[in-house]
């Protein structure tokens, strides 16, 4: 008669050629689930990244960069079923209850994992946008017969001081630039806000559409604004700059009417420079109603170099220099040695030109090394005395 042995409670260990074929079995089901391998794939290439940047260290170190949760991107990027490729249908390994209850939430907390860092292309690198306070700044302006007007705060604060870029000296030849012709083109408008550096001083038309608009932009970008001044110049009318030129004939009233008009357009500039008006800057009658205008509200005064020299009574500077006055890079380019030049014999130079594209260009590019060869990027308003 046959015997039979009882069955034991403990399975017997299963031989290891047994055991590898069920290990790979498993293996090879996981590596068959499509979640599963897109994933490993996805694992191996972040660890492959972390390794090379830890060896190597990060090629875009000091650029520009957006910062992304990661839990963001793994839920986003998942698969559509990965939540129900985790669960146990029997078609491939098992996943346990606690794995399970993990993956619900892959990351719980957005730290966990850090943060992704994104490269901008063809962003600027070195520069830190140094935003300004947004216009208008309370005490400094009261409503006119056009729209707010710049007026001196009860504590003596004016619009010179409150809406110009801060700025502290540090033993170098200082060197200044105003772009100016902005609002009118809004592409080139744009480009000047966006890639040039904050302490180049932009000057906007006051009859650009949405002036407020690009000065608001402008400041955000960390420029300093000047409105600019329609004034008669001595071909006038053939060269009319506009509605409300200041012209050298008018008396004090008119040319007040006109000038409020014109300070009425927007708010966060602070000050003026004129647009042509070699006839209206040479007459001392004119200039004295202007710049008492000026000088009760608190404004500066920055002219092209036409009316170099004159005191006026308020914070003021003349440009010394046109960059652009022939448009070749050339040209711009030996224009902006020359004003460096300037800037090492007297300790500061204060430059202008127009936004045509070829002039932002250049003049981003030099902006990005001039403080490289022993020169501090100034705004205008440092300049003013």
């Amino acid at each position: 008669m046959a015997m039979f042995s009882k069955k034991s409670l403990t399975p017997a260990p299963a031989s290891p050629q047994s055991a590898n074929g069920g290990a790979l079995a498993h293996v090879r089901a996981a590596i068959a689930n499509p979640y599963i391998s897109a994933g490993g794939a996805a694992l191996l290439f972040l660890l492959t990244l972390t390794a090379l940047v830890m060896i190597i260290g990060d090629p875009k170190a000091g650029a520009p960069v957006i910062r992304l949760p990661l839990a963001q991107a793994v839920v986003a990027a998942a698969p559509p079923g990965w939540r129900e490729a985790l669960t146990a249908d029997g078609s491939g390994p098992g996943i346990v209850e606690e794995v399970f209850e993990l993956s619900e939430s892959p990351i719980p907390e957005a730290e966990a994992m850090g943060e992704a860092v994104i490269t901008l292309p063809g962003a600027q690198s070195g520069r830190r946008v140094q935003p300004l306070p947004p216009a208008p700044i309370a005490g400094l302006h009261n409503p006119g017969p056009n729209g707010p007007l710049p007026v001196i705060a009860p504590n003596g604060r004016t619009p010179a001081q409150a809406y110009a870029r801060p700025f502290q000296a540090n033993g170098k030849p200082k060197v200044s630039l105003i772009v100016g012709g902005l609002g009118l083109n809004s592409r080139a408008t744009r480009e000047a806000i966006e890639s040039l550096p904050g302490e180049i001083t932009l000057s906007f038309v006051p009859y650009a559409e949405g002036l407020q608009g690009w000065i608001d932009l402008a400041r955000e970008h960390g420029h300093e604004v000047l409105l600019e001044t329609p004034m008669e110049p001595v071909d006038y009318p053939d060269n009319d700059p506009g509605p409300y030129t200041l012209l050298a004939s008018s008396g004090p009233a008119e040319t007040s009417r006109r000038l409020e008009w014109l300070l009425s357009r927007a708010t966060g500039y602070f000050g003026l420079t004129n647009y042509l008006g070699s006839r209206f800057l040479a007459s001392d009658p004119a200039m004295a109603t202007f710049t008492t205008v000026l000088k009760s509200r608190g404004l500066a005064f920055i002219d092209d170099g036409q009316a170099a020299g004159r005191g006026l009574g308020v914070p003021r500077a003349s440009a010394g220099r046109i960059i652009d006055d022939q448009l070749s890079s050339e040209a711009i380019d030996q224009q902006l040695l020359a004003l460096e030049a300037q800037a090492l014999q007297n300790g500061q130079a204060l430059g202008s030109g127009f936004a045509y594209p070829l002039t932002i260009a250049q003049v981003a590019g030099w902006a990005q090394a001039v403080e490289t060869r022993g020169y501090q990027l100034a705004p205008a308003s440092a300049l003013t005395r």
